[in-house]
Protein backbone atom coordinates (compact mmCIF):
# COMPACT_ATOMS: atom_id res chain seq x y z
CA UNK A 1 0.00 0.00 0.00
CA UNK A 2 1.17 3.32 -0.93
CA UNK A 3 0.24 6.08 1.96
CA UNK A 4 2.85 9.42 1.18
CA UNK A 5 4.85 9.59 -1.81
CA UNK A 6 8.24 11.60 -2.24
CA UNK A 7 8.60 13.87 -5.44
CA UNK A 8 11.80 13.40 -6.70
CA UNK A 9 11.76 16.15 -8.63
CA UNK A 10 10.86 20.10 -9.32
CA UNK A 11 8.80 22.57 -11.32
CA UNK A 12 5.33 22.07 -13.00
CA UNK A 13 5.78 18.08 -13.31
CA UNK A 14 6.45 18.30 -8.82
CA UNK A 15 3.17 20.50 -9.13
CA UNK A 16 1.22 18.29 -11.55
CA UNK A 17 2.01 15.00 -9.82
CA UNK A 18 1.24 16.32 -6.38
CA UNK A 19 -2.06 17.17 -7.63
CA UNK A 20 -2.72 13.46 -8.56
CA UNK A 21 -1.97 12.30 -5.06
CA UNK A 22 -3.68 15.08 -3.41
CA UNK A 23 -7.07 13.73 -5.40
CA UNK A 24 -6.18 10.15 -4.23
CA UNK A 25 -5.75 11.51 -0.76
CA UNK A 26 -2.10 10.37 -0.30
CA UNK A 27 0.37 12.33 1.26
CA UNK A 28 3.16 14.17 -0.52
CA UNK A 29 7.10 14.92 0.18
CA UNK A 30 8.25 17.53 -1.68
CA UNK A 31 12.68 18.01 -2.28
CA UNK A 32 14.33 21.37 -2.82
CA UNK A 33 17.62 22.92 -3.74
CA UNK A 34 18.65 26.19 -2.23
CA UNK A 35 17.30 27.75 -5.60
CA UNK A 36 13.89 26.20 -4.96
CA UNK A 37 13.70 27.09 -1.63
CA UNK A 38 10.20 29.37 -2.60
CA UNK A 39 9.51 27.10 -5.67
CA UNK A 40 5.49 26.36 -5.94
CA UNK A 41 5.78 22.58 -5.43
CA UNK A 42 7.51 23.29 -2.31
CA UNK A 43 4.53 25.34 -0.64
CA UNK A 44 1.98 22.82 -2.20
CA UNK A 45 3.40 19.21 -0.43
CA UNK A 46 2.38 18.48 2.81
CA UNK A 47 6.14 17.90 3.52
CA UNK A 48 9.35 19.40 1.89
CA UNK A 49 13.31 18.82 2.50
CA UNK A 50 16.06 20.12 1.75
CA UNK A 51 18.65 18.18 -0.78
CA UNK A 52 21.10 20.66 -1.57
CA UNK A 53 22.48 23.60 -3.35
CA UNK A 54 21.36 25.16 -6.54
CA UNK A 55 23.24 22.74 -9.01
CA UNK A 56 21.09 19.65 -10.22
CA UNK A 57 24.37 17.82 -9.66
CA UNK A 58 24.44 18.49 -5.67
CA UNK A 59 20.70 18.06 -5.16
CA UNK A 60 18.19 16.54 -7.90
CA UNK A 61 20.68 14.67 -8.65
CA UNK A 62 22.21 13.03 -5.38
CA UNK A 63 20.33 9.86 -4.97
CA UNK A 64 21.35 9.47 -1.63
CA UNK A 65 19.87 12.71 -0.64
CA UNK A 66 16.56 11.68 -2.03
CA UNK A 67 16.68 8.36 -0.17
CA UNK A 68 18.01 9.97 2.72
CA UNK A 69 14.94 12.55 2.88
CA UNK A 70 12.53 9.53 1.92
CA UNK A 71 13.60 7.42 5.26
CA UNK A 72 13.28 10.52 7.38
CA UNK A 73 9.37 11.41 5.71
CA UNK A 74 8.92 7.93 6.16
CA UNK A 75 7.17 8.16 2.65
CA UNK A 76 6.21 4.46 0.99
CA UNK A 77 7.19 5.63 -2.30
CA UNK A 78 8.97 8.01 -4.74
CA UNK A 79 8.13 9.12 -8.15
CA UNK A 80 10.57 10.57 -10.45
CA UNK A 81 9.05 12.48 -12.97
CA UNK A 82 11.17 13.02 -15.83
CA UNK A 83 14.35 13.87 -15.93
CA UNK A 84 17.04 13.92 -13.51
CA UNK A 85 16.69 10.12 -11.73
CA UNK A 86 13.67 9.50 -13.58
CA UNK A 87 15.60 6.77 -16.39
CA UNK A 88 18.51 6.11 -13.72
CA UNK A 89 18.30 1.62 -13.44
CA UNK A 90 20.77 2.33 -10.74
CA UNK A 91 18.38 4.27 -8.65
CA UNK A 92 15.02 2.55 -9.26
CA UNK A 93 17.25 -0.69 -7.92
CA UNK A 94 18.45 1.42 -4.62
CA UNK A 95 14.64 2.22 -4.02
CA UNK A 96 13.87 -1.10 -4.05
CA UNK A 97 16.96 -2.10 -1.75
CA UNK A 98 15.03 0.57 0.45
CA UNK A 99 11.91 -0.87 0.38
CA UNK A 100 10.53 1.86 -1.61
CA UNK A 101 8.57 1.25 -3.99
CA UNK A 102 9.41 3.36 -7.22
CA UNK A 103 6.54 4.85 -9.84
CA UNK A 104 8.21 3.26 -13.01
CA UNK A 105 9.81 0.56 -14.99
CA UNK A 106 11.41 -2.16 -13.14
CA UNK A 107 15.08 -1.26 -13.21
CA UNK A 108 15.98 -3.82 -16.15
CA UNK A 109 13.62 -2.24 -18.50
CA UNK A 110 15.39 1.17 -17.90
CA UNK A 111 18.64 0.35 -18.35
CA UNK A 112 17.67 -2.04 -21.74
CA UNK A 113 16.02 1.01 -23.30
CA UNK A 114 18.27 3.25 -22.10
CA UNK A 115 21.05 1.17 -24.00
CA UNK A 116 20.53 2.68 -27.65
CA UNK A 117 21.53 -0.50 -29.47
CA UNK A 118 19.70 -3.14 -26.69
CA UNK A 119 17.02 -0.68 -27.59
CA UNK A 120 16.86 -1.57 -30.90
CA UNK A 121 17.75 -5.00 -30.58
CA UNK A 122 14.78 -5.86 -28.67
CA UNK A 123 12.99 -3.76 -31.32
CA UNK A 124 14.00 -6.07 -34.06
CA UNK A 125 13.35 -8.84 -32.11
CA UNK A 126 9.83 -7.69 -31.37
CA UNK A 127 9.45 -7.45 -35.31
CA UNK A 128 9.51 -3.63 -34.98
CA UNK A 129 12.16 -2.49 -38.30
CA UNK A 130 14.63 -0.12 -37.27
CA UNK A 131 16.70 3.00 -39.03
CA UNK A 132 19.45 1.77 -40.38
CA UNK A 133 22.83 2.56 -38.95
CA UNK A 134 25.59 0.88 -36.87
CA UNK A 135 25.78 -0.83 -33.74
CA UNK A 136 25.99 1.61 -30.85
CA UNK A 137 27.06 -1.68 -28.93
CA UNK A 138 30.37 -1.81 -30.92
CA UNK A 139 31.99 1.48 -30.14
CA UNK A 140 33.37 2.56 -33.14
CA UNK A 141 36.38 5.06 -33.64
CA UNK A 142 35.72 8.31 -35.46
CA UNK A 143 37.55 6.35 -38.54
CA UNK A 144 35.12 3.08 -38.29
CA UNK A 145 32.35 5.90 -38.20
CA UNK A 146 33.13 7.81 -41.29
CA UNK A 147 34.09 4.02 -43.32
CA UNK A 148 30.52 3.33 -42.12
CA UNK A 149 28.81 5.89 -43.37
CA UNK A 150 29.86 5.81 -46.68
CA UNK A 151 27.52 2.85 -46.33
CA UNK A 152 24.86 3.48 -44.67
CA UNK A 153 24.12 6.94 -47.10
CA UNK A 154 23.93 11.08 -46.35
CA UNK A 155 22.36 12.60 -45.27
CA UNK A 156 22.90 11.14 -41.34
CA UNK A 157 22.76 11.66 -37.68
CA UNK A 158 25.30 11.61 -35.23
CA UNK A 159 23.79 10.25 -32.35
CA UNK A 160 25.37 9.64 -28.47
CA UNK A 161 24.72 5.88 -27.50
CA UNK A 162 23.69 7.20 -23.91
CA UNK A 163 21.72 10.17 -25.53
CA UNK A 164 18.49 11.20 -24.94
CA UNK A 165 16.43 14.72 -25.01
CA UNK A 166 18.62 15.62 -28.32
CA UNK A 167 21.46 15.90 -26.45
CA UNK A 168 25.00 14.22 -28.11
CA UNK A 169 23.42 14.29 -31.58
CA UNK A 170 24.31 16.17 -34.81
CA UNK A 171 22.94 16.02 -38.63
CA UNK A 172 25.85 15.60 -41.39
CA UNK A 173 24.60 15.95 -45.08
CA UNK A 174 28.06 15.42 -46.72
CA UNK A 175 31.00 13.51 -45.60
CA UNK A 176 32.81 16.92 -45.52
CA UNK A 177 30.35 17.75 -42.68
CA UNK A 178 30.89 14.42 -40.65
CA UNK A 179 34.43 15.29 -39.19
CA UNK A 180 32.77 18.40 -36.92
CA UNK A 181 29.56 16.79 -36.66
CA UNK A 182 31.49 13.15 -34.68
CA UNK A 183 33.49 16.10 -32.84
CA UNK A 184 30.61 18.46 -31.53
CA UNK A 185 28.54 14.94 -30.49
CA UNK A 186 31.45 13.45 -28.57
CA UNK A 187 32.23 16.90 -26.47
CA UNK A 188 28.35 17.27 -25.55
CA UNK A 189 27.88 13.36 -25.18
CA UNK A 190 31.01 13.38 -22.58
CA UNK A 191 29.38 16.61 -20.88
CA UNK A 192 25.73 15.61 -20.18
CA UNK A 193 26.18 11.47 -20.10
CA UNK A 194 29.46 11.17 -18.85
CA UNK A 195 29.79 8.99 -21.85
CA UNK A 196 31.10 9.45 -25.25
CA UNK A 197 29.88 6.60 -27.43
CA UNK A 198 28.46 7.19 -30.87
CA UNK A 199 26.92 5.45 -33.72
CA UNK A 200 25.70 6.78 -36.88
CA UNK A 201 22.04 6.60 -38.04
CA UNK A 202 20.13 7.03 -41.42
CA UNK A 203 18.48 10.94 -41.61
CA UNK A 204 15.24 10.44 -43.13
CA UNK A 205 14.26 13.18 -45.21
CA UNK A 206 11.11 14.34 -44.66
CA UNK A 207 10.18 12.37 -41.80
CA UNK A 208 7.49 12.93 -39.09
CA UNK A 209 8.46 11.93 -35.16
CA UNK A 210 4.90 10.17 -33.83
CA UNK A 211 4.84 8.63 -30.69
CA UNK A 212 2.52 6.30 -28.36
CA UNK A 213 2.15 6.07 -24.98
CA UNK A 214 1.41 3.06 -23.53
CA UNK A 215 0.30 1.63 -19.99
CA UNK A 216 1.47 -1.49 -18.90
CA UNK A 217 0.82 -3.24 -15.52
CA UNK A 218 2.21 -6.57 -13.60
CA UNK A 219 0.74 -8.90 -14.44
CA UNK A 220 1.31 -8.50 -18.30
CA UNK A 221 -1.82 -6.36 -19.16
CA UNK A 222 -0.46 -3.63 -21.47
CA UNK A 223 -2.69 -0.99 -23.80
CA UNK A 224 -1.90 1.79 -25.82
CA UNK A 225 -3.34 5.66 -25.91
CA UNK A 226 -3.20 6.18 -28.72
CA UNK A 227 -0.20 8.65 -30.69
CA UNK A 228 0.87 11.83 -30.50
CA UNK A 229 2.34 14.17 -33.17
CA UNK A 230 6.17 15.89 -32.31
CA UNK A 231 7.64 16.87 -35.55
CA UNK A 232 7.63 20.28 -34.31
CA UNK A 233 11.59 20.40 -33.10
CA UNK A 234 14.10 22.83 -32.61
CA UNK A 235 17.61 21.06 -33.18
CA UNK A 236 15.45 17.74 -32.07
CA UNK A 237 14.34 19.04 -28.80
CA UNK A 238 10.51 19.27 -29.16
CA UNK A 239 8.28 22.19 -28.34
CA UNK A 240 4.83 21.52 -29.55
CA UNK A 241 2.71 18.19 -29.41
CA UNK A 242 -0.54 17.50 -30.50
CA UNK A 243 -3.11 14.45 -29.97
CA UNK A 244 -3.81 12.33 -32.14
CA UNK A 245 -1.30 13.32 -35.21
CA UNK A 246 -2.41 15.22 -38.28
CA UNK A 247 0.07 12.87 -39.98
CA UNK A 248 -2.01 10.12 -38.94
CA UNK A 249 -5.45 11.24 -39.19
CA UNK A 250 -8.15 8.71 -39.83
CA UNK A 251 -6.10 6.47 -41.27
CA UNK A 252 -7.46 3.90 -38.26
CA UNK A 253 -5.07 0.72 -39.48
CA UNK A 254 -2.06 2.80 -39.33
CA UNK A 255 -3.11 4.07 -36.04
CA UNK A 256 -3.70 0.72 -34.75
CA UNK A 257 -0.74 -0.98 -36.06
CA UNK A 258 1.81 1.97 -34.08
CA UNK A 259 -0.27 1.34 -31.16
CA UNK A 260 0.54 -3.05 -31.46
CA UNK A 261 4.04 -2.16 -32.47
CA UNK A 262 4.78 0.40 -29.07
CA UNK A 263 3.01 -2.44 -27.37
CA UNK A 264 5.02 -5.14 -29.17
CA UNK A 265 8.47 -3.51 -27.47
CA UNK A 266 7.42 -2.80 -24.29
CA UNK A 267 6.48 -6.91 -23.91
CA UNK A 268 9.61 -8.00 -25.35
CA UNK A 269 11.19 -6.01 -21.94
CA UNK A 270 8.75 -7.05 -19.64
CA UNK A 271 8.25 -3.61 -19.04
CA UNK A 272 5.36 -1.89 -16.40
CA UNK A 273 4.26 1.38 -15.77
CA UNK A 274 4.10 4.42 -18.05
CA UNK A 275 6.23 4.75 -21.14
CA UNK A 276 6.19 6.14 -24.66
CA UNK A 277 7.58 4.46 -27.89
CA UNK A 278 8.89 6.71 -30.62
CA UNK A 279 8.74 6.14 -34.29
CA UNK A 280 9.80 7.84 -37.35
CA UNK A 281 7.37 7.67 -40.49
CA UNK A 282 8.83 8.62 -43.41
CA UNK A 283 6.85 10.13 -46.55
CA UNK A 284 5.56 6.65 -47.51
CA UNK A 285 4.18 5.59 -43.63
CA UNK A 286 6.80 3.11 -43.28
CA UNK A 287 7.65 2.69 -39.63
CA UNK A 288 10.65 3.01 -37.69
CA UNK A 289 11.68 1.99 -34.24
CA UNK A 290 13.45 5.06 -32.48
CA UNK A 291 13.62 4.90 -28.89
CA UNK A 292 12.00 4.16 -25.66
CA UNK A 293 11.05 6.63 -23.19
CA UNK A 294 10.66 4.96 -19.74
CA UNK A 295 8.97 7.83 -18.25
CA UNK A 296 6.16 10.31 -17.63
CA UNK A 297 6.48 12.37 -20.93
CA UNK A 298 5.98 16.43 -20.93
CA UNK A 299 3.73 16.31 -23.20
CA UNK A 300 1.24 13.67 -21.54
CA UNK A 301 -1.29 16.21 -21.04
CA UNK A 302 -2.80 16.00 -24.22
CA UNK A 303 -2.93 12.25 -24.00
CA UNK A 304 -4.81 12.57 -21.23
CA UNK A 305 -7.49 15.24 -22.52
CA UNK A 306 -8.32 13.09 -25.75
CA UNK A 307 -8.81 10.50 -24.04
CA UNK A 308 -9.71 11.03 -20.27
CA UNK A 309 -7.08 8.98 -18.64
CA UNK A 310 -5.21 10.28 -15.75
CA UNK A 311 -2.02 9.19 -16.44
CA UNK A 312 -0.19 10.18 -13.39
CA UNK A 313 -2.82 8.00 -11.25
CA UNK A 314 -2.44 5.04 -13.38
CA UNK A 315 1.03 5.12 -13.15
CA UNK A 316 0.75 5.36 -9.08
CA UNK A 317 -2.34 2.78 -9.40
CA UNK A 318 0.17 0.18 -11.43
CA UNK A 319 2.85 0.59 -8.48
CA UNK A 320 -0.03 0.14 -5.94
CA UNK A 321 -0.02 -3.56 -7.99
CA UNK A 322 -3.26 -2.89 -9.73
CA UNK A 323 -4.42 -4.41 -12.59
CA UNK A 324 -4.63 -1.38 -15.30
CA UNK A 325 -8.30 0.70 -15.13
CA UNK A 326 -8.92 -0.07 -18.74
CA UNK A 327 -8.84 -2.49 -21.49
CA UNK A 328 -8.00 -1.78 -24.84
CA UNK A 329 -11.29 -1.94 -26.29
CA UNK A 330 -12.08 0.58 -23.76
CA UNK A 331 -9.88 3.18 -24.58
CA UNK A 332 -11.19 6.10 -26.52
CA UNK A 333 -9.76 9.11 -28.67
CA UNK A 334 -11.85 11.97 -28.74
CA UNK A 335 -11.42 15.35 -29.99
CA UNK A 336 -7.99 16.90 -30.45
CA UNK A 337 -5.26 18.51 -27.74
CA UNK A 338 -2.29 21.04 -28.68
CA UNK A 339 0.52 21.72 -26.52
CA UNK A 340 3.07 24.32 -26.45
CA UNK A 341 6.19 24.30 -24.15
CA UNK A 342 6.52 27.62 -22.53
CA UNK A 343 9.87 28.10 -22.03
CA UNK A 344 12.12 31.29 -20.27
CA UNK A 345 14.38 31.60 -23.84
CA UNK A 346 14.32 34.65 -26.04
CA UNK A 347 13.04 33.61 -29.30
CA UNK A 348 13.82 36.77 -31.30
CA UNK A 349 17.93 36.12 -30.11
CA UNK A 350 18.69 32.30 -30.78
CA UNK A 351 16.51 31.39 -28.31
CA UNK A 352 19.10 32.15 -25.40
CA UNK A 353 18.21 31.71 -21.46
CA UNK A 354 16.48 34.29 -19.77
CA UNK A 355 16.32 34.63 -16.51
CA UNK A 356 15.11 36.84 -13.58
CA UNK A 357 11.98 37.61 -11.31
CA UNK A 358 8.43 36.95 -12.68
CA UNK A 359 6.98 40.19 -11.89
CA UNK A 360 3.28 39.23 -13.28
CA UNK A 361 1.97 35.64 -14.27
CA UNK A 362 -1.87 36.14 -15.69
CA UNK A 363 -2.74 32.54 -16.42
CA UNK A 364 -5.42 31.66 -19.31
CA UNK A 365 -8.55 30.25 -18.84
CA UNK A 366 -11.94 29.53 -20.91
CA UNK A 367 -13.17 26.24 -22.20
CA UNK A 368 -10.62 23.36 -23.28
CA UNK A 369 -7.74 25.41 -21.61
CA UNK A 370 -5.05 23.65 -18.92
CA UNK A 371 -2.10 25.23 -17.30
CA UNK A 372 0.40 22.99 -16.12
CA UNK A 373 2.77 25.40 -13.90
CA UNK A 374 5.12 25.58 -11.35
CA UNK A 375 5.22 29.49 -11.38
CA UNK A 376 4.04 32.20 -9.89
CA UNK A 377 4.76 36.06 -9.55
CA UNK A 378 7.58 36.71 -7.60
CA UNK A 379 9.18 33.92 -8.31
CA UNK A 380 12.84 33.82 -9.41
CA UNK A 381 13.93 32.05 -12.79
CA UNK A 382 16.96 30.55 -12.26
CA UNK A 383 19.92 29.75 -14.69
CA UNK A 384 20.40 25.79 -13.03
CA UNK A 385 17.72 24.26 -14.55
CA UNK A 386 15.55 23.25 -17.65
CA UNK A 387 13.81 26.48 -19.31
CA UNK A 388 10.88 25.02 -18.96
CA UNK A 389 8.08 27.41 -17.40
CA UNK A 390 4.61 26.15 -17.91
CA UNK A 391 2.48 23.42 -20.39
CA UNK A 392 -0.10 25.52 -22.01
CA UNK A 393 -2.92 22.71 -23.69
CA UNK A 394 -5.35 23.29 -25.32
CA UNK A 395 -8.43 21.09 -26.40
CA UNK A 396 -11.07 21.08 -28.83
CA UNK A 397 -13.96 18.99 -30.96
CA UNK A 398 -11.29 19.78 -33.81
CA UNK A 399 -7.89 20.43 -34.22
CA UNK A 400 -9.37 23.90 -35.63
CA UNK A 401 -11.04 24.27 -32.40
CA UNK A 402 -7.69 23.13 -30.85
CA UNK A 403 -5.86 25.38 -32.84
CA UNK A 404 -8.39 28.99 -32.15
CA UNK A 405 -8.53 27.92 -28.45
CA UNK A 406 -4.08 27.84 -28.47
CA UNK A 407 -4.17 31.54 -30.10
CA UNK A 408 -6.36 32.83 -27.43
CA UNK A 409 -4.59 31.48 -24.43
CA UNK A 410 -1.44 32.44 -25.93
CA UNK A 411 -2.83 36.23 -26.81
CA UNK A 412 -4.48 36.05 -23.00
CA UNK A 413 -1.61 34.71 -20.78
CA UNK A 414 0.68 37.20 -19.19
CA UNK A 415 4.13 36.60 -18.21
CA UNK A 416 6.02 39.66 -17.34
CA UNK A 417 9.65 39.74 -16.57
CA UNK A 418 10.97 37.01 -17.94
CA UNK A 419 11.60 36.41 -21.54
CA UNK A 420 9.51 33.97 -23.13
CA UNK A 421 8.35 31.87 -26.23
CA UNK A 422 4.93 32.93 -26.47
CA UNK A 423 5.68 35.27 -29.49
CA UNK A 424 7.10 31.83 -31.17
CA UNK A 425 4.14 29.89 -30.85
CA UNK A 426 2.13 33.20 -32.12
CA UNK A 427 4.35 33.04 -35.06
CA UNK A 428 4.23 29.21 -35.77
CA UNK A 429 0.09 29.10 -35.09
CA UNK A 430 -0.19 31.67 -38.18
CA UNK A 431 1.82 29.72 -40.60
CA UNK A 432 -0.42 28.12 -43.32
CA UNK A 433 2.02 24.88 -43.46
CA UNK A 434 0.90 24.58 -39.61
CA UNK A 435 -2.00 24.95 -40.07
CA UNK A 436 -2.17 22.54 -42.89
CA UNK A 437 -0.14 19.55 -40.96
CA UNK A 438 2.07 19.74 -43.41
CA UNK A 439 5.34 19.84 -41.74
CA UNK A 440 7.92 17.84 -40.55
CA UNK A 441 11.31 17.31 -38.46
CA UNK A 442 12.88 19.57 -40.04
CA UNK A 443 10.43 22.36 -40.83
CA UNK A 444 11.46 24.95 -37.71
CA UNK A 445 15.37 24.38 -38.50
CA UNK A 446 15.08 24.79 -42.50
CA UNK A 447 11.36 26.57 -43.61
CA UNK A 448 10.28 28.58 -40.29
CA UNK A 449 12.31 31.85 -39.10
CA UNK A 450 11.14 34.05 -35.96
CA UNK A 451 12.36 37.94 -36.55
CA UNK A 452 15.29 39.09 -35.11
CA UNK A 453 13.65 41.55 -33.27
CA UNK A 454 10.60 42.23 -31.51
CA UNK A 455 7.67 43.91 -33.74
CA UNK A 456 7.04 45.70 -30.94
CA UNK A 457 7.84 49.47 -30.64
CA UNK A 458 9.49 49.90 -27.14
CA UNK A 459 8.18 53.52 -26.25
CA UNK A 460 4.94 52.71 -26.97
CA UNK A 461 5.24 49.32 -24.92
CA UNK A 462 6.48 52.00 -22.29
CA UNK A 463 3.39 54.06 -22.80
CA UNK A 464 1.53 51.08 -22.97
CA UNK A 465 2.64 49.90 -19.73
CA UNK A 466 2.40 53.28 -17.91
CA UNK A 467 -1.32 53.09 -18.80
CA UNK A 468 -1.90 49.98 -17.67
CA UNK A 469 -0.39 50.51 -14.24
CA UNK A 470 -2.21 53.86 -14.17
CA UNK A 471 -5.40 52.12 -14.37
CA UNK A 472 -4.43 48.88 -12.26
CA UNK A 473 -3.87 51.88 -9.76
CA UNK A 474 -6.90 54.12 -10.03
CA UNK A 475 -9.10 50.37 -9.97
CA UNK A 476 -7.52 49.60 -6.51
CA UNK A 477 -8.03 53.52 -4.84
CA UNK A 478 -11.44 53.22 -6.14
CA UNK A 479 -11.97 49.15 -4.13
CA UNK A 480 -10.16 49.90 -1.19
CA UNK A 481 -11.83 53.64 -0.92
CA UNK A 482 -12.80 53.39 2.83
CA UNK A 483 -16.42 54.89 3.41
CA UNK A 484 -16.44 58.52 4.63
CA UNK A 485 -19.04 57.22 7.54
CA UNK A 486 -17.88 55.29 10.52
CA UNK A 487 -20.13 52.06 9.26
CA UNK A 488 -21.01 50.50 6.47
CA UNK A 489 -23.65 52.11 4.08
CA UNK A 490 -25.95 48.58 4.82
CA UNK A 491 -25.60 49.69 8.55
CA UNK A 492 -26.32 53.27 7.98
CA UNK A 493 -29.55 52.52 5.61
CA UNK A 494 -30.75 49.64 8.19
CA UNK A 495 -30.77 52.38 11.07
CA UNK A 496 -32.78 54.80 9.14
CA UNK A 497 -35.49 52.11 8.44
CA UNK A 498 -35.84 51.49 11.82
CA UNK A 499 -36.11 55.52 12.87
CA UNK A 500 -38.73 55.76 10.61
CA UNK A 501 -40.64 52.80 11.54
Amino acid sequence: MINKILIANRGEIAVRILRACHELGIATVAVYSDADRNAMHVHQAAEAYYVGPSAARDSYLRADKILDAARKSGADAIHPGYGFLSERADFASACAAAGLAFIGPPPEAISVMGDKARARTAALAAGVPVVPGTDARAHLSDAELTAAAADIGFPLLVKAAAGGGGKGMRSAASAAELPAALAAAHSEALAAFGDGTLYLERLLPNARHIEVQILADREGNIIHLGERECSIQRRHQKLLEEAPSPFVGDDQELRQRLGALACSVASAVGYANAGTVEFLLDEDRNIFFLEMNTRLQVEHPVTELVTGIDIVKEQIRIARGRKLSRKQSEVRLGGHAIECRINSEDPYNGFLPSIGTITTSILPTGPGVRVDTGVYAGYTVSPYYDSLLTKLICYGESRGEALLRMRRALEDYRLIGVRTTIPFYQKLLDSHRFMAGKFTTRFLDEDFHVADKPPANPRIAAILATLVAHRQGQQTAHILQTNGRDTSNWKWVGRWERMRR
